[in-house]
């Protein structure tokens, strides 16, 4: 079978890349189609204590109006307090028990030293008192039935005759030896230690708690309450249109969202509520194609960026559904933020800000008070946005953190306060899911690695981590090639002030000048900056030996990129930082001393392309003019700023920033920062 080629690969997915994009978006509104939940959405949006400012609702059927969640638990409270705990009586332990003492007396009798003709009324006495006290009953008490008191009402069970007590008639076994040691004491004839020792050895429990029955009867009684207070019949006014939402109006309304949903789970066409949800879905996709396509057009043309986006967008909606199928708590739980953080760091501010107003969209259809949770989930994620807008540092994403969880409660309780109208009922146990939904909002930033690796998008993350001057390529540049070292980041500092200046990506365009000399590692000798007073190889060789050793520091600069992994949005700084231009120093010097010899201008010029970027044309101009300005025998004033005129000119002339989407304002700025920066560098002093 024959074996297509690398270039005719490349030609049919361009051809079928279109089909391509529509059937990943087809699949992504399939998927999410798919996990929502399967039901009819109920058409208002309920709020206590907000004028009802739509038309005047009329229940079109009959349905029961529910309790609200404090009158059950009211109901609950008042029915659980008529259940009395139940206890076994076993008979059979007090004769056990006194037949018991009688041989323990018996056995101690002995050694006692009392008078025989006492025994009789020892026995007597103490099977009294055991009797007595297992004919009313020795038990423990429960602390789950001492809410109020220590004593509380049970019922006592015997062969299923049930007998109405309370505690206080009881004896505990403390209570008992109590009693026996106060009717000892009125007994002068008798050793009350001696007796009060047999009878503690013979106090036992003859009624035991029966948990098992208890609970039992406390989950019918439970289950037999009505979780419904009255009716609204068919026809009946449920809210007029100017009407407060009371508390009343407000149960009614939650009780026929509920009957709503109930009946359209009943009878609604479960076909009609998919439809509807596809268009929905596909709307909001294809909405975000257009957006795509008209503003971002390098993200719409590659579709491995496009699925990522849409990889994102159906994990969280997804998510969402299951949080929903599941019955989660509260579905404020779910990190939301997570998404405009990765599109974010992975691509810009707008388009963070624009995928996330589509999640909430979609996701507001089905979840409850979906004006309320728009508001949030809206607010916080603008909050995520904006406290990453120039990613520099790790912390950033626990700063990032602790402003979301700042905003998220702010707009707690302005929420809170509008709906309840005091304090009172302001319970910050209801903001735990908002500070959990943060806390996972920090997985974004493995979530970020793994994406990175997997798509092969380079963030702000790895660019912070590639211009830390302890990564390998560049601790070996800075000990092989000290002068070019130098050299790099004196131009990093030149193009990254400029960068902020005239808007770009300055981590991008820092990273790009770190490395875009490091093919001159190879032969560093070979170029001026590395060279000492005196000795320079040059001399040696012919001007086009020379300029190809110079040329090629681009072709192995990329070689040494790629064998150390760097993103190839950094290799394209390598690659294009000198443009098509030519080593002019070998390309002169040649034809000054072999004017009558042909030359072939390509053995002097690098191979390209121009710079493709803002970031790229940037850093061209940076590196030539910091290049230059070392060879400024007085730098001043003057000097400077012709140096500085003179190259950019040479460069625009040269057509090198033609593919740059640089301006000429653009370009009057980078000259006027290059001229302040260098004259700093050189001290050279202003007139003023």
């Amino acid at each position: 079978m024959a074996k297509l080629s690398s270039t005719r690969q490349k030609a049919i997915l361009r051809k079928y890349s279109r089909n391509l994009k529509f059937f990943m978006m087809l699949v992504s509104v399939c998927v999410i189609v798919f996990t929502l939940p399967k039901q009819a959405k109920f058409s208002y949006d309920i709020e206590k204590g907000r004028i009802w400012n739509q038309k005047e609702l009329v229940s079109p059927y009959n349905f029961a109006i529910l309790k609200t969640p404090e009158e059950i638990e009211i109901d609950q409270k008042t029915a659980l307090a008529s259940i009395t705990p139940i206890y076994q009586l076993d008979e059979d332990m007090g004769s056990h028990e006194i037949d018991g003492f009688k041989n323990d007396l018996e056995i101690k009798w002995h050694n006692s030293g009392f008078n025989n003709k006492q025994k009789v009324d020892y026995i007597t006495t103490g099977s009294n008192l055991l009797n007595e006290i297992y004919s009313r009953g020795v038990l423990t008490l429960n602390a789950k039935y001492q809410q109020s008191d220590e004593n509380y009402p049970i019922t006592i069970l015997n062969k299923n005759v049930a007998t109405d007590k309370n505690t206080t008639d009881l004896f505990t076994k403390e209570k008992a030896l109590a009693y026996c040691d106060k009717v000892l004491s009125t007994r002068a004839d008798i050793d009350k230690a001696f007796l009060l020792d047999l009878l503690s050895n013979r106090l036992q429990y003859n009624l035991s708690y029966d948990n098992k029955l208890t609970s039992r009867l406390e989950k019918e009684v439970l289950e037999g309450l009505s979780t419904t207070r009255g009716m609204v019949q068919k026809g009946e006014i449920i809210v007029s249109k100017g009407s407060v939402v009371s508390d009343e109006v407000y149960q009614k309304l939650q009780s026929f969202k509920k009957a709503f949903e109930d009946n359209a789970r009943i009878n609604g066409d479960r076909r009609l509520v998919l439809l509807g949800q596809f268009l929905l879905v596909a709307i909001a996709i294809t909405l975000l194609m257009v957006f795509l396509y008209l503003f971002r057009k390098d993200i719409y043309e590659d579709n491995r960026l496009v699925s990522l986006i849409l990889l994102v967008i159906t994990a969280m909606l997804a998510t969402l559904s299951l949080a929903i199928k599941l019955q989660l708590p509260n579905l404020y739980f779910i990190p939301y933020c997570i998404v405009p953080i990765i599109i974010r760091i992975l691509f810009d501010t707008r388009l963070a800000l624009y995928i996330h107003l589509l999640v909430v969209l979609i996701a507001g259809f089905f979840v409850p008070n979906s004006f309320e949770f728009a508001y949030f989930e809206i607010t916080a994620g603008m909050v995520s946005i904006y406290s990453i807008k120039n990613l520099i540092r790790r912390e950033q994403f626990l700063i990032s953190a602790l402003i979301i969880t700042f905003s998220y409660f702010v707009a707690f309780v302005g929420i809170s306060l509008i709906r309840e109208g005091s304090f009172r009922n302001f319970d910050l146990i209801d903001f735990v899911p908002f500070v959990a939904s943060v806390l996972l909002t920090l997985l974004a930033y493995p979530l970020i690695y793994l994406f990175e690796k997997v798509f092969a998008i380079t963030s702000d993350i790895t660019l912070i981590e590639l211009t830390n001057t302890n990564a390998p390529l560049l601790r070996e540049m800075a000990f092989t090639a000290p002068g070019t070292f130098q050299h790099s980041l004196q131009v990093a500092n030149l193009a990254e002030n400029a960068i902020y200046s005239i808007g770009g990506n300055a981590l991008l365009v820092r990273a790009g000048a770190l490395y875009h000399d490091i093919g001159k590692i190879e032969n560093q000798l070979y170029f001026i900056e590395n060279q000492s007073p005196g000795f320079n190889p040059h001399d040696k060789l012919s001007y086009q030996e020379s300029a190809q050793i110079i040329i090629r520091h681009v072709s192995k600069g990329i070689e040494m990129a790629r064998k150390a992994n760097l993103p190839e949005i950094v290799i394209d700084f390598i690659r294009t930082h000198h443009g098509d231009t030519r080593a002019d120093y070998f390309y002169q010097s040649f034809l000054k001393n072999f004017p009558e010899k042909f030359v072939d201008e390509n053995t002097f010029r690098y191979p390209g392309p121009v710079p493709f970027s803002k970031e790229g044309g940037v850093l061209m101009l940076a590196d030539s003019v910091e290049a230059a300005s070392r060879a400024l025998k007085e730098p001043d004033e003057t000097s400077i700023s012709n140096l500085v005129d003179r190259i950019v000119k040479y460069k625009l002339d040269q057509n090198q920033l033609k593919d740059s989407n640089i301006t000429l304002k653009d370009i009057e700025t980078i000259k006027t920062i290059f001229k302040r920066m260098l004259m700093s560098i050189y001290h050279v002093r202003i007139d003023y």
